[in-house]
């Protein structure tokens, strides 16, 4: 039934026929199924007859969501993310739902994928709301977090920056999430060091089925140990702006990714970075008048953005 809620879900015509061959069971199934499914609230067209067929159209409410269990895990993966932004359940007064709806989505889960989201959710460290939507696969986060909870070494292919595709044997230590992106923080048996990888560059994670005993972390935690190995990391622009702000003001705005200096008209920015997107973003956020002295770069993107508010403002007036 749920293969057939797939297919009827591209919203297209199906004859009886194809369905049954698709799925391979008897037109008398499908039609038993499609009934299934108008129980559950999903408006399903028929029409009879030898050239007779099905489509589905959109209803005037939420039927009950059938998934899969890899898109279970995804949209509670989605959940807590949506929910990690908010502050004491609400936003600007206004209930959170992302937060009633993890909480109800859970709760209808099979024990076996409730154990992979608690897994998730005790082995991840993320210091605040994500910036970006991270491009990972929901179960390499669920067999690494269970790995991480139970302490067994992982094997898993892995594709680095600027280098060619390694097999990496690893004994994970935790998740991380920061800005847009996921990291596994693991000690790597082969090479006899602690090691940050980026979880997009990972694929087909395996568990041994080793057990190992966790080794002390050479940080304060998970976190900084992954800022740390992504300062030391060379980066294509050295940024540096002067703005007429002051100095704990900015700070707060920007944490850890930027050093931030007092000076008596403000304060100095700097940063390593390999993107302008986001020292604009800090720049655009400021509130404060502003002097990039490098690199010319950011001077010609600043430019660029500016003149596109400006024109954006004078087609509104």
């Amino acid at each position: 039934m749920l293969r057939l809620l797939s297919l009827l879900q591209t919203h297209r015509y199906w004859p009886g026929g194809e369905l049954a061959g698709r799925l391979e069971v008897s037109e008398r199934t499908v039609r038993r199924d499609v009934e299934r499914l108008r129980d559950l609230g999903y408006q399903v067209d028929a029409v009879r007859g030898a050239a007779g067929g099905y489509q589905l159209r959109a209803g005037g409410s939420l039927p009950p969501l059938l998934l899969e269990d890899e898109e279970a895990v995804a949209i509670a993966v989605g959940l807590r993310t949506a929910a990690a932004g908010a502050v004491g359940g609400t936003v600007d007064g206004v209930q959170d739902w992302s937060v009633q709806a993890l909480t109800k989505v859970v709760a209808l889960m099979p024990p076996r994928l409730r154990r992979q989201i608690d897994a998730l959710a005790t082995q991840t460290e993320a210091p605040g709301p994500w910036s970006g939507r991270p491009v990972v696969d929901a179960g390499v986060l669920t067999v690494l977090a269970q790995a991480c909870r139970d302490g067994e070494a992982v094997r898993f292919g892995y594709h680095g920056r600027d280098a060619d595709p390694t097999y990496r044997h690893v004994e994970p230590h935790r998740l991380v999430a920061l800005g847009s992106r996921w990291y596994l923080v693991a000690h790597d048996r082969d090479r006899q060091d602690w090691r940050s990888f980026r979880i997009d560059r990972i694929n087909d994670p395996a568990p041994t089925g080793q057990r190992f005993r966790p080794r002390e972390l050479p940080a304060e935690d998970a976190v900084t140990f992954v800022r740390s190995g992504i300062r030391r990391m060379p980066q294509r622009y050295a940024v540096r702006v002067r703005i007429a702000a002051p100095a704990e003001q900015l700070a707060a705005q920007v944490g850890h990714w930027a050093e931030v200096t007092g000076t008596p008209e403000g304060c100095l920015l700097e940063m390593s970075t390999d993107s302008l997107d986001w020292p604009l973003m800090v720049l655009a956020g400021c509130g404060a008048p502003f002097t990039v002295e490098g690199p010319p770069e950011l001077v010609e993107a600043v430019a660029e953005v500016g003149a596109r508010f400006t024109h954006a403002s004078a087609a509104v007036g």
